[in-house]
């Protein structure tokens, strides 16, 4: 049975940083990064072919600083292939208690597959029916609404870690990958390492569990120098490989009323966990999450939204 728990550490206190990081600071950069920073929002900007939740009586509005809800995607997404969503989390926002709730949802979670009639593993929702089936699958599993997306292409790591001048990361594990051995303790990567970095999973005593800790260790670290003084004079770098590999339906306005109205939230981000039991279905491995425990997150994360 494979062990629920992840490693987040300090990288939460980072994850909503993908929603500010080109925004906070913009006015003391000057008119010339603000150009380029709304050049790379608009190459980030994916809007999706999907109808307000049901599950909102009236649609979110940030200027009006309501509680609202992201889903995070980390999809390995090769050439010619569409891509599995590795990594699924939901941030949970709300600027009234100043709070930032967030869940990692496990990718072997088997659940119903909305639009695709059958019950699967999550994150096969991608797979199926791209960022409008998963966004639906999530919202049915924990029964909140789903209102924005962010995507970020793992395969883009190396553009990302290259673009900020390499990231540093604490490795607890000691492997090889891909040609490149990855020794215990602090490990200064570039890009082709930190992707190699992020694959492996078939000797991590954790599989994917483990993989995502690594996953999310180089975003940190992406975010981490992405904000630093040195990297002020990478900043055409860092928003060309973010526009590239950072996908979102929120718009440059929507972002800065979030950096406007919301930024206090981010002090307080608080971890969140769904509790699974293991089963071979089929001789396929797959998380069971127990009415019990559904009803627990599906009630923190509504109160939460204030629903």
């Amino acid at each position: 049975m494979r062990s629920q728990k992840k490693k987040s550490r300090k990288w939460v206190k980072v994850t909503v940083s993908i929603l500010l990081i080109m925004l906070i600071g913009v006015g003391a950069y000057g008119f010339t990064v603000y150009k380029s920073l709304n050049k790379a929002v608009d190459a980030m900007h994916q809007p999706i072919d999907r109808k307000q939740s049901e599950k909102r009586k009236e649609a979110v509005s940030l200027k009006a600083k309501d509680p609202f809800s992201v889903l995070m995607l980390g999809v390995d997404e090769r050439k010619g292939d569409k891509g599995r969503s590795d990594t699924m989390i939901v941030l949970t926002v709300n600027p009234n208690n100043k709070s930032v709730k967030m869940l990692s949802i496990p990718r072997d979670t088997r659940t119903e597959i909305i639009g695709k009639g059958k019950e699967d593993k999550i994150n096969h929702a991608y797979a199926f029916g791209g960022i409008p089936m998963a966004m639906d699958t999530v919202e049915n599993l924990l029964d909140i609404p789903i209102d924005y997306y962010i995507k970020v292409n793992m395969e883009g790591f190396t553009e990302m870690v290259d673009a900020v001048g390499g990231v540093t990361v604490q490795n607890d594990l000691d492997f090889t990958q891909d040609g490149f051995h990855f020794a215990k303790g602090e490990l200064t990567l570039n890009g082709a390492q930190a992707l190699s970095y992020t694959r492996m999973r078939k000797e991590d005593p954790q599989g994917d569990f483990g993989r995502q800790t690594r996953q999310r260790q180089i975003i940190e670290g992406i975010v981490k120098e992405g904000a630093s003084l040195s990297s002020l004079t990478k900043f055409s770098d860092i928003f060309t490989a973010l526009g590239n590999n950072v996908k979102t339906n929120l718009t440059f306005d929507q972002m800065v009323s979030i950096q406007k109205g919301y930024k206090d939230a981010g002090k307080s981000i608080q971890q969140m966990e769904i509790t699974e039991q293991g089963k071979m279905i089929n001789k396929i491995y797959y998380g069971i999450v127990s009415s019990e425990e559904k009803q627990r997150v599906q009630n923190e994360l509504k109160t939460q939204l204030e629903l």
